[in-house]
Formats: structure tokens, sequence, C-alpha cells
């Protein structure tokens, strides 16, 4: 039984990450990025404000949907849809659409001046960092699809004995604030194979926090029913995280790490709170963008990255930019996804829903 909140709340994410990339461009917090613009705060501001939970919330939803799956599959049936929509997709991005970015990021950067198959040699053979900022190997944003391949291999085992186990969790007891300090799970699994800051330790958590507890519907009505509570809290945390950031308070070591991932979970408690009670129908145009969600995930950030090289060219005002940048990505984001879903070898190449 698909669980229409989800998916939209999903969807909704995914289409989150074209502006954030874009505010990527511009931020002041001393990330390099493919195409890099001046820092601007009130434009970075919005990656500080969301970075803290869309990626975490993502695998939160993985977790759920997972769950969901193993009550229609066979751990052999979830284990090669998981190649299918996963592996094979992250295959085929590393191969086919992540080295235009690095392309871009080379002449941008490098003033690299050759052509693009001579850069695709380059990017297989080239020293790199793996952020791929300034051209080299990297996986670019496709790392959450790799993340993700690992840790529900990883989790299949603890899941499939839980369903089969004739002891569950009471959910009756999930009261909201015994939800509230399971921030810690996630907090304390932070150094378990932390990659360039990027946890598998903390996903993982995450995604079985999903499966064990996000899933149940007793604890999504109790979230239902303290959205208001909670999106206010998650209001004031996340601005409060703003105005210390910029007074230079709170932006590394123990305490901004705790302060973050409170934030993180709060705002997964209230969005998932607020998208089953608002959220939770389908549409033509729900249904739409929830198959065409994950391929746009993978292409989105490609074409963003080559926009910005052209736009770049064209014009130096930044506002000119960014709105330039996101109108022209978002068309040609779904144009290339209508083109790609309609051929049946690309549709198998990126998992495209038929």
């Amino acid at each position: 039984m698909r669980k229409n909140y989800i998916d939209n709340l999903r969807w909704l994410a995914i289409l989150l990450l074209i502006p954030f990339h874009t505010a990527m461009i511009y931020n002041d917090f001393g990330e390099n990025f493919y195409i890099r613009g001046p820092e601007i705060p009130v434009v970075s501001a919005f990656t500080i404000i969301t970075y803290s939970w869309f990626m975490p919330l993502l695998f939160v939803l993985a977790g759920i949907s997972a769950g969901l799956a193993l009550q229609k599959r066979t751990s052999r049936e979830f284990i090669t849809e998981r190649v299918y929509k996963l592996l094979v997709p992250l295959f085929y991005g590393i191969l086919l659409i992540i080295p235009i970015q690095t392309y871009f990021a080379e002449r941008f950067h490098n003033g690299y001046t050759g052509n693009y198959f001579q850069q695709y040699i380059l990017f297989f053979t080239k020293k790199t960092d793996l952020t791929g900022y300034t051209g080299g190997f990297t996986t670019g944003h496709l790392w959450f699809i790799l993340y993700l391949f690992v840790i529900s291999l990883i989790a299949l085992p603890v899941m499939l004995k839980y369903q089969r186990s004739n002891r569950k969790i009471r959910v009756e007891n999930l009261t909201i604030p015994k939800l509230l300090p399971m921030f810690l799970i996630p907090l304390v699994m932070v150094p378990i194979l932390n990659i360039s800051g990027k946890s598998i330790g903390e996903y993982f958590a995450l995604f079985l926090l999903g499966f064990f507890m996000l899933s149940q519907d007793a604890v999504i009505a109790r979230l239902e029913k303290s959205r208001w509570s909670l999106i206010t809290s998650a209001i004031i945390m996340t601005t409060a995280k703003l105005i210390l950031y910029y007074q230079k308070i709170l932006r590394s070591g123990i305490y901004a790490d705790i302060y973050q991932r409170i934030v993180m979970w709060v705002s997964i408690l209230a969005f998932l709170g607020l998208a089953k009670h608002y959220f939770d129908f389908r549409t033509n145009a729900t249904a739409y963008l929830a198959k065409a969600s994950f391929p746009i995930y993978i292409f989105h950030q490609t074409i963003l990255v080559a926009v910005a090289y052209y736009v770049f060219q064209v014009s130096s005002t930044p506002a000119v930019q960014i709105s330039f940048i996101l109108i022209i990505t978002i068309l040609l984001t779904f144009a290339i996804y209508e083109i790609l879903r309609r051929i049946t070898f690309t549709r198998y190449l990126f998992a495209i829903k038929k």
C-alpha cells in the first residue's frame, strides 16, 4: 500500500535541490562548487536553513519505503530491485552524467581548453579530493544513491529479522516527548564511516529510524496532531541557528553538531506531520512528479552546472544569473526527462518508470 504523503514529501524534497544547488554557487561558508560566484549571505542562508534536514529526510523516507517494499517482496526481490533502481543508474550516472559536470568545472576553474572526450579520460585519471569541484573523479550528487544502496543491503537482515519476529515496538508508548531525544541516535553514529562530512553511520541510523519508528501509523498520527508545535519549534530553532551562525558563535564543534541534529530531527518530525495532514492525496500531477523525482535527482545537477557555466558568460549580475539558472535548469531537466522516459534503453539506464 502506497502512502501518498511519503511520495509527495519525497518529490518536494528533491525539487528543493535545484534552488539548493543554485545557492551553493554563491555560498559564504567556504565550500567550493563546480561553478563559483560571489559570496552572497542572503542566498547562502538558504543552504544553511535546508542543509540540516533535507538529505536526512530522504534517508528517513527511504527507510519507511523499504518497510513497505518488504511487505510485498521477498529478500531476493528486494535486492534485485535495489540493484536495478540504485546500482545500475549509479554506474551509468558516473559513466555518462557526472563527467559533464567536471568538464565545466575544469573549464571554469582551471581554464581547460581540451575537448570533452579528452576530459573524459582526465575524469578517471586525475588525482582529486573526490568532490570533483575543480575536476577529476567524483560520484557528485550521486553519493546519495551509493549510500542508499549500501545502507539498504546492510539494513536488510535487520529489517527481515524484525518483520519475522513476534516482538514489535510498542507504538502506543512512542509519544512526542519520547521521540524527540532520538536525535541522539544519528548523532552518536556520525563518526562511523564519515566520508567528507557525509556519514554512512548517521544515514544508516536515520534509515532505520524511518523503518522502525516513523513508518508506524500511530506515530504519524501523533506527529500530525502536533504538527504546528513541531514546525513552530523547527522555525524558531532554525532562525536561532542562522543568527548564531552569522554571529560566528555556532559554526563548528561539538555544540554545533548537537544543535544541528536537534534542528534536523525536529524538522523531519514536523514535515512528516504536515505532509500527513496536508499532502496525503494523489492527483495526476503528484503521480507524475512522484515518478519523475528519481530521474530528476540524477539529471538536475549536471544540467544546472552546464547552465550556470553559460549564464556566467552572458551576465555578471547575480540576480539575473540566479533567475536564469533556476528557470532554465527546471525547464531542461523536465524536458530531458520527458525525452528519456520515452526510450526503453534510457529508461533502463536511469531506472525511469514507464
